[in-house]
């Protein structure tokens, strides 16, 4: 968290907004990993900031701030899918907008890496991303999902081996084709 209060002001409106003006990136960030998809991306975080507002007294630490806010994200989410079921889209097909790409090759890796983490099972992926969107602690992803600060370390441990197996195998299969199309090359002149 950084050392300048997100709390500040003395009404209510000032600290909410300073609140935003802090926070807002983070937690609309998260809410398009968690739902890859824009617009509802942006529904969830402004139904998340209009709770908050309305239970802004009751947050009274700014270093809570930003647990406070995911975790009204998450269950926004949570109550947004109890009350529907929306479209399924492929989340292949789903590019992730990203800024000042200047390599093709670091586009890939990110695209690589982004549709790795998809693919890892949700008791993986969410604390994952919790720790490297969100930026929280393994203690605060304990508190944010309910559960042992000891679980969460190991499912943070287990999802990034599954995501180095993932590539360790991919960089296997590209070598195995490489051999097999050098092979083939010989053979045939």
């Amino acid at each position: 968290m950084a050392d300048e209060p997100v709390l500040n002001g003395t009404t209510k409106k000032q600290r909410y907004e300073s609140l935003v003006d802090a926070l807002y990136q983070d937690v609309y960030r998260y809410a398009y990993w968690i739902c890859k998809n824009k617009p509802l991306a942006e529904d969830l975080v402004q139904e998340t900031f209009l709770r908050a507002w309305r239970s802004l007294d009751s947050l009274q630490n700014d270093k809570a701030a930003k647990a406070w806010l995911f975790t009204i994200l998450r269950r926004e989410n949570a109550r947004l899918y109890e009350r529907y079921q929306p479209d399924l889209v492929d989340v292949e097909d789903q590019p992730l907008a990203e800024k000042n790409i200047d390599e093709p090759d670091d586009a890939m890796e990110r695209e690589l890496l982004h549709s790795a983490i998809n693919q890892l099972e949700s008791e993986y992926r969410e604390p994952l991303l919790l720790q490297v969107v969100g930026g929280f602690s393994g203690k605060e992803i304990a508190d944010i999902l309910d559960l042992n600060s000891n679980t969460v370390m190991t499912r943070l441990f287990r999802a990034r081996s599954k995501l180095k197996d993932y590539f360790a195998a991919d960089n296997d299969n590209e070598i195995v084709a490489l051999d097999e199309h050098n092979e083939e090359q010989n053979n045939d002149g």
